[in-house]
């Protein structure tokens, strides 16, 4: 299977979520997650962390990612690796190809004719922030 990475990273407080603006396909021009592919002979750590980087400037000083779940599509061979982070302190963002936005959580995040996946992505959030107040008593949900 082809091993992929998104991450979700939130702002301090957790109201925004950061995304990219697709340039290309697939899912060119609506909002995804940043991400992409690990490389051969590169940890699914160590490719998330250089993903956002070469993305979007941030770095492990600035965020500590989780790999909180993955999912298989299996006609597709494809393993999605999800990552995720609270950012430490304020960031300028340093666009790569993809203009980059911060979008506040709300149930727009349900238009799937703006953003990608087909509904992945409210589910994906949605699971993190269930996480985040239950797992580690963070009530900004």
């Amino acid at each position: 299977m082809r091993k992929l990475n998104l991450i979700v990273v939130f702002n301090q407080d957790l109201s925004k979520v950061l995304f990219c603006i697709r340039a290309k396909e697939p899912y060119k021009g609506l909002y995804n997650f940043v991400g992409g592919k690990v490389e051969e002979n590169e940890s699914n750590d160590e490719a998330a962390y250089r993903e956002l980087f070469e993305e979007t400037g941030i770095s492990r000083k600035d965020i500590e990612l989780d790999h909180f779940m993955d999912l298989n599509y299996f006609k597709y061979e494809n393993n999605l690796q999800v990552y995720y982070g609270i950012l430490k302190h304020e960031i300028t963002l340093v666009e790569e190809k993809n203009k980059l936005e911060w979008v506040v959580i709300n149930e727009n995040l349900l238009n799937n004719e703006k953003f990608a996946g087909n509904y992945n992505i409210p589910h994906i959030i949605r699971q993190i922030k269930v996480y985040l107040k239950n797992g580690i008593g963070i009530d900004k949900y």
